[in-house]
Order: C-alpha cells, then structure tokens, then sequence
C-alpha cells in the first residue's frame, strides 16, 4: 500500500505529490499528517491519497516513519477544496493545506486542556486523620460535595493537605477536558415578530443556489440569518455564517449566542492560541453545529452543511491579500455546491459584480427595502467644507456638525463620528524642502501618533522619532498632513471637556477583547461620542445614536482605483445606518469637499439602484469589471534587479499569449507597484484586462510566470486592492 504525501514545505520546486510505503501494521488514512523522510531531512507532510500500486520503481520509494495523528485532521470535502483553489486561484498545495489545520495544531504548541478533579476513595481510614485537621474537613466536604476541583481544595487548605491525603490514597484524581472559549457580553434572544419582507426572504431562500439579500441597514438581515441557520438545525444540519470584521464578529455572536447556546463556535484571528484550538476541535467533532467567524471561518471542517451565509457580502475583507490569496466568496460557493445547500449573500450595498448577477438572473435577488421596526432612514446631510474656509471657518469640525454634536449632548444621546485614517496626522513634511518622512523599508509616509509620540509605518509596523527639525535642510517649519481618528479625539476634548469619548481603530483594539470592551463602555454610557475607523461603520445597533458625522467622506473617493466610487457610497451607506435605529430620529452630517460628485447625490438618497446604473454604465464603457476580468502579477524581492529581470522575462512570454488572444486581451502592461517597497521588497507588477471570463486565457497567463524562481510572485484575479 502507499501514500500520497504533499510536503509541508510551502516551497514551488515542492508543489507536487511524493509516494511514500505504508508498513504493513500502519493504519494511514486519507487527511492525516505523517513523518516522512526527505533527504537527509525528516519532514511532515499529508497524506491527500492512497493506493495499492505506485508507478515509481521500489528502490526509489521511502517508507512512511510515523504517524501524527491519531485520526485524520483534513476532511475529504477539505481535500477537495484543495483541488479547486489550487486550480481556481493558482495556489500551492501546502498553501492551501495550511488553510486547513490551524497553526497550534500543525506545529504542536498548544495542548488539550484538562481540569483536576478530587474524589473520595473507597478505602479511608478516618482514625489516621484525628490529628489532621486541615485534611479531616477536605474529607469531610468531599462527602458533602462528591467532586471538588483540586485547584479549590489547595488554595483553601493548602497544597501540602491535599498531598498528604493523595500520598494515603485516601483522595482520588479524576480528569475533565475544559474547552477554553471566547469572551461573549451578556445578551438575551428577544422574540421578534418577523414583518413580511423578513418572512418572504426566509420562505423563498430554500434552493441549493445563491441568493443576493439587498437589506437597506436596520433591515432586519440578522433576523432572517438566525431562522435560516434554525431551519438547517431542525433538518439535521449544520450551518456557516462569515462576517467581515473582528470587530463586528463577538456582537453577532453573542446575539447568536443567545439564540443557539453551545452549539456556536467562533472562528476569527484573534482569538487565543488555545481558544483558537478548542474551538477548530468541538468543529471538527461535531460538538458545534453553526460556525460564525471573519474570513477563515470558511475552511472550517464542519460537515453536513445546511445554510452557507456572508454578511456584508461587499466587503474587501473577503479577499485575501496576503499568501495564499484567495476570494472566500469563491470558497463558500464550492463549499456550497458540494453541500447542495443554499448560499446567501447579505448586503446594504452589494458589489457591483454580485448586483449586476442578479439583474442578469445568475444570482435570485431578494430585497428588504424598509427598516424593520419601520422607522425612516436618517436624514443625510452635506456640508460644503469649502463654504466653511469661505466663511472662516478652517477647522476639522463644521459649525453644523458642532452644533448638532452638542444637542446629542444635551440630549443625552450618543454620536459616532467617521473618519477612515488612523493616527494624529498622516504625514510630516518639511515646509522648507519639501522633505517627507518615509518608512526606511517601505515606499510610503509614516504616520504621527501624537499618544506615543513617534511616527510609525502602517505597512510593516517600524517606528521612528518625531521630527522637530528637517533632517534635510534643518529647519523646524514641519507641517502635519490630514487628520486621523486620534487627532478628532483631541479636538473634541477641548471643546467637549465633560463628555466621554472613545475611540476605535487598530490601535486601540490591539488587546485582546478591547473592541468588545469599547462597544460596551460606549452602549452604557449618556451621553457619549464614539470616534472610530471603518470598524464602527457596519453592524453595530446603539438604541440612543441620533448622530453620525463623517469627517471626511473623499478620503475614500479619491484613489487610483476603479472601486474607489463604490467604496465611498458602501462607506456611507453603512455608517449612516448607525443612526436612528430605534425610537429616536437619526441624521447624518457628510463633511466633503466635493459636494457635486455623483456618489453623494445618491448616497444622500439612499439610492442604491440609482447609483448602480451608473457606475454599471462607466465600468462597462471603460470595460472595468464585472464587463472584463483584471489579472495582476505582482513580483516581489529585496534585490531590484532580479525583480526586473523576472518581470521582463515573464512580459516577453506574455506578449505571444496576448499575440495569441489579440481580441480578448484589452490592455497589458508592466510597471512599478503604485508602493513600490513594501518591508525592504521592491515589488513590480504586470496588469492585464481581458474581455471574457476565459479561464483558458487565465491559465496560459499564469504559466508564464512559472519561471520565477526567485521572486515571489502573486497572481491575482479582479484584486481588491491595487496599490
């Protein structure tokens, strides 16, 4: 008998299977991990196949040397995911694999957790105990209790009672497995009456294909989640739900919580090592039955799927941009597919590529078109901030903004304030020269952090000192660039001296549960400002916001990409939804610069439909996706040379496969990376349109980047993320 193993080295020159022998009395099995030879090395693979023949000669065939595990850690619906991302997104299998298994398992760091026990023995002489008080009451409350944790038996008598009573035999140790689980807030399951669009959406979603759940916010998407993922419960089934930020994520599950009780598990990256590995094990036991979680969750080794649902099914978060990369909408169609359940895509503003499926009828469209609770939208309004300069006004705040800030004060009500950059200032430059502090690895300004008092780089995370004079020409003129989250804190501190205000972004939730901390303390307090990155922009639902502003709605508007329109209008869409959610009225004050730009017209409307056909109408004249398919290859290395050299080589290969396509492929060309160095790696790009959804065109580009052996490369569909 033999195995096929893949290597668990994520090398090219090692993306293929390895026969190995299987020893007459080793019971290998398809998903385990093994101990193989390579080499000289020992190294650990998966076995992905078995067979009782191999087409290599006997001599050139290893034996396995060990198995890992005790049952198979890959499921077969894993393994053949494997297959289809590998051919789909063009990844290494080891890549993939990884995928698959969390990291405590794979590199063994993280044990199960057990928890002592004591109990009585059956054999105890209680005469030898006269002169021991301390272990005559433990025996004593033994009798009472039948079972004590021995933690609780040493720290209220003390280690060297309980000891004694072991060395005699007189106590007994029991073990019990503890599952370490993730911080939930209190939340109780309110009974919702379901209004008729709730009703109908949960009615018609019942096929095994893909729906599209266009919901304006405050819609009532979670309601029609939560009994969608019951009736998968009720048949039998299990269910996954993604959503798209961490943030977001402990919110809905300790709704959900409350809802299902143990039979959720929550899957995103920052949980704990041990967390994160007690939860993938009551998955892949079965112990769990729905899986919510941010992007990883989708490989989550659950069986039996009933219900597959992405929430917030626009967000760029999907994708990864990182190795391996990969569209996890893509993955929960697969998985989907082979589960023959329905997929559900749930949105306030849906891409532009799922929306224009469902007007051709590839997807069905369900729409929720009012609030739940049927109260209106809030009232958006913008502000011209050129009108302020005019009027003398040259602050971050509009007097409307102000004054609306301080009735939610009076009020005792709450606002949350938008703005999607981080720190105090965005850069430093010299007024002199002209000289702008970068990151020494990177091709970008480094961002002021006023609490730290340092500059940091948000690409590879290096700090440096604050400038107080040009270290180009000396002079101390140092101007600071547009503000960011903890520059608004600041400023509302002075001129609201006696009211809390929070702020949200990476910075401040780089501890563990510190988001969930902050959304509680913001929810308990009267009245209170919350300020915060995109973060704060979907899913939350505060009864007493009346107010939201949006500091700077064009940060998001103008950027070298095709979807920075769509981002701006999702953007505002879905932090405007923050206000009004329940008795009170809402409003929204947008501050921008450009008052006429199309997406604010239909933003202010919440006029989505609107909206879409006109973007619709420009990418499909510029032939931008869904109207075309962008390929990008990205090449990266720390020497600049050979990143050029692997670039031009794999352009001139290209040029016969477009010779070859010259109808379908629009445009190609090679060029620096718009960050041209990212942690010392130059990094240069090939961009590619193609007219049709080939995948034959998309497979004959991608072989011509084989050859660069030396550069990482990354190949990628439609990015989201083009910089």
């Amino acid at each position: 008998m033999f195995a096929e193993v893949i290597i668990d080295q994520d090398v090219k020159a090692l993306d293929k299977v390895f026969d190995y022998a299987i020893a007459g009395d080793m019971d290998v099995k398809k998903g385990m991990r093994v101990y193989v030879p390579f080499g000289k090395r020992t190294l650990q693979g998966f076995v992905i196949g078995l067979k009782e023949k191999s087409e290599l000669t006997p001599n050139k065939i290893k034996p396995i040397i060990s198995i890992i595990d005790e049952q198979p850690v890959i499921k077969e619906e894993m393994l053949i995911l494997m297959q289809y991302m590998c051919s789909e997104f063009h990844l290494r299998q080891t890549s993939v694999l990884r995928l698959f298994v969390p990291s405590e398992i794979r590199e063994g760091k993280v044990k199960e957790l057990f928890e002592k026990y004591a109990v009585l023995s059956e054999n105890i002489d209680k005469n030898s105990l006269k002169r021991a008080i301390k272990q005559q009451i433990i025996v004593e409350k033994l009798e009472i209790y039948k079972r004590i944790r021995l933690s609780e038996l040493k720290n209220e008598f003390g280690a060297s009672a309980v000891k004694a009573l072991l060395d005699k035999g007189f106590i007994l140790l029991e073990k019990e497995q503890v599952f370490r689980k993730p911080y939930l807030s209190e939340h109780f399951d309110k009974k919702i009456t379901l209004n008729p669009q709730q009703d109908n959406a949960i009615k018609t979603i019942c096929q095994p294909k893909t729906y599209l759940l266009h919901g304006v916010t405050g819609s009532g998407k979670t309601e029609v989640y939560m009994h969608l993922i019951s009736k998968a419960l009720s048949q039998g089934k299990t269910a996954i739900m993604l959503v798209p930020e961490i943030s977001l994520t402990p919110q809905v599950m300790s709704t959900f919580k409350a809802r299902f009780g143990e039979q959720i598990a929550l899957i995103h990256s920052s949980l704990s090592a041990g967390e994160r590995f007690d939860e993938w094990r009551r998955i892949f036991s079965g112990d769990a039955k729905v899986v919510v979680g941010a992007r990883s969750a989708i490989f989550a080794p659950i069986e039996n799927v009933g219900i597959i649902i992405v929430d917030e099914e626009h967000e760029q978060s999907y994708i990864s941009e990182s190795n391996p990369r990969f569209d996890s909408k893509e993955v929960a169609l697969f998985r989907a597919k082979f589960n023959h359940c329905p997929l559900v895509l749930g949105s306030a503003t849906p891409s532009i590529e799922d929306y224009q499926k469902a007007v051709t009828g590839e997807i069905q469209l369900l729409e929720m078109p009012v609030r739940a609770n049927g109260r209106p939208l809030p009232k958006i309004q913008i502000i011209d901030m050129l009108n302020e300069i005019r009027a003398g006004n040259g602050g971050i705040f509009s007097t409307q903004l102000l004054s609306d800030l301080a009735k939610v004060i009076n009020d005792k009500k709450q606002a949350m304030l938008f703005i999607n950059r981080r720190g105090y200032s965005s850069f430093m430059m010299c007024r002199e020269c002209g000289y702008l502090a970068k990151c020494k690895d990177c091709d970008v300004s480094l961002v002021y952090h006023r609490e730290d008092n340092r500059l940091k780089c948000h690409y590879c995370g290096k700090q440096y000192k604050v400038l107080d004079r040009c270290p180009n020409c000396g002079s101390d003129k140092i101007k600071q660039g547009a503000v960011g989250t903890e520059r608004i804190v600041s400023e509302l501190q002075k001129i609201f001296p006696d009211v809390k205000i929070l702020r949200m972004d990476n910075d401040t939730v780089s501890k563990k549960n510190s988001h969930q901390k902050i959304l509680e303390q913001f929810a308990s307090t009267l009245p209170a400002i919350l300020v915060g990155t995109q973060m704060i922009a979907k899913g939350h639902d505060f009864e007493n916001v009346t107010l939201v502003g949006i500091v700077d709605a064009d940060q998001s508007l103008y950027r070298s990409d095709y979807r920075s329109t769509e981002r701006c209008f999702s953007l505002i869409t879905q932090v405007s939804g923050r206000a009004g959610r329940s008795q009170f009225e809402g409003k929204v004050d947008l501050q921008t610069y450009s008052p006429r730009h199309y997406v604010y017209k239909f933003a202010a409307n919440y006029d989505y439909k609107g909206f879409f056909k006109k973007e619709a109408n420009i990418r499909a004249t510029a032939k931008f996706p869904p109207f075309s398919k962008i390929i990008r290859i990205l090449f990266s290395n720390t020497d600049e040379n050979v990143v050029k050299d692997e670039l031009k080589s794999c352009y001139n290969r290209l040029l016969q496969v477009r010779e070859k396509y010259i109808d379908d492929i629009i445009y190609m060309d090679a060029m620096k990376s718009p960050i041209k160095r990212i942690k010392s790696s130059f990094r240069y790009q090939i961009v590619i349109r193609i007219k049709s959804a080939s995948k034959q065109i998309e497979d004959e580009i991608f072989d011509c980047t084989k050859d660069a052996l030396k550069s990482s490369v990354f190949f990628e569909v439609n990015p989201e993320n083009m910089s």
